[in-house]
């Protein structure tokens, strides 16, 4: 394990203009442009719209990355104390509890770790608005519930389903903290992909995005930075689909493509290899925050997930003051993802803290 100091700023960034992303599409998401045109104008989305009862409302694409990150950290937080520690199911655990706030019971959701827990812990965990029901993916849904009866998690070898859907890489961002080491960082998003995505298009796609956005907080160009993850990406079974959208994305960005574009060359982003493809297309080809992640939304397709994707890599390339003041100051759970991602920053930092309340926050399981 690499330890370096993290750019607050950056990750900062990547979290929170992920988060922003993901609310601006939000209430597009399942429409079509054409109907996004009538009911926005010409321009289409252009800022937080109502939606789940207000304006910049997360989805469970948020949600889910805040629970991976925190997962991370209560993993990250046990080795360095020389706990024997299962990634993979820390990992499992987390989502697990995320599971439990979709309205479903402990001791159903929980399965082995609700043997071992009557109640799910940690920090994140108690902030009731994680609690609301933002359209969680079925197929998350159904391969957490397996976990919850079955005690085995999903991995590249043990396939739990056959989706490709973009909620594996949706939320493998916050994998990029883990390491300045690209094959690591991509084999640890895999890792979080697989647990409920089974196909190669499905985890692959979170290993790509995952090593982007590390190579961004290390400094390096956004171009070099793909190249980075592109490399990493071939040395996978079964990467050619992803491989071959992703070259399509970098060549279509040089366009500045509109939306019917973005859908006739890269689909709607409703499949791991999409989604990845329109979030890099946009980050490449945005001038600023704001037009790359309007972009990024404004299509036919899963749009709070493009717009997510976008977000992360934009916000680790330009960091968080890169990021207009009046949507920051309307996004939801914005001082829970500041706490989270700053604790991150330390955590994976040079000067981790030993102080028994950050085990209460972060147990080590």
């Amino acid at each position: 394990m690499t330890r370096r100091v993290l750019p607050p700023s950056k990750v900062l960034g990547s979290v929170l203009a992920g988060a922003i992303g993901d609310a601006l599409g939000g209430p597009v998401e399942f429409n079509g442009i054409d109907n996004i045109r009538k009911w926005f104008g010409p321009a289409g989305v252009t800022d937080f719209a109502q939606e789940y009862g207000g304006r910049g409302k997360i989805t469970d694409d948020t949600q889910m990355a805040l629970f991976t990150l925190e997962g991370l950290i209560r993993a990250h937080g046990a080795q360095r104390r020389g706990v024997d520690t299962d990634v993979t199911m820390v990992l499992q655990h987390a989502y697990q509890r995320w599971y439990h706030t979709q309205n479903q019971p402990w001791n159903r959701c929980g399965g082995v770790f609700a043997e071992r827990s009557p109640q799910p812990d940690g920090w994140l965990i108690t902030n009731p608005a994680l609690f609301a029901l933002r359209s969680p993916g079925k197929t998350c849904m159904s391969a957490l519930r397996t976990f919850a009866t079955s005690g085995k998690p999903g991995t590249v070898d043990h396939r739990v389903n056959d989706s490709k859907g973009c909620g594996g890489v949706m939320r493998a961002a916050p994998a990029a903290v883990w390491s300045d080491d690209p094959a690591e960082v991509f084999s640890l998003a895999v890792t979080t992909a697989a647990l409920t995505h089974s196909h190669p298009s499905g985890y692959l796609s979170a290993g790509v995005l995952a090593v982007i956005v590390s190579e961004l907080y290390d400094g390096t160009e956004l171009p070099n930075a793909i190249l980075v993850a592109r490399d990493q990406l071939t040395r996978w079974d079964d990467h050619q689909e992803q491989l071959a959208i992703l070259d399509r994305a970098v060549d279509l960005a040089a366009r500045k493509p509109d939306p019917e574009t973005i859908a006739e060359q890269l689909g709607g982003g409703w499949v791991g290899e999409e989604a990845l493809a329109i979030g890099v297309c946009a980050a490449l080809a945005a001038d600023d925050m704001a037009s790359g992640l309007l972009m990024a939304v404004n299509h036919s397709g899963d749009s709070d997930s493009t717009g997510s994707i976008c977000g992360n890599i934009l916000g680790a390339m330009w960091g968080i003051d890169a990021i207009p003041p009046a949507w920051l100051a309307e996004l939801e759970l914005r001082e829970v993802m500041e706490r989270l991602t700053l604790d991150a920053v330390i955590e994976f930092g040079p000067m981790p803290v030993f102080d028994p309340a950050w085990y209460t926050r972060y147990p080590d399981w």
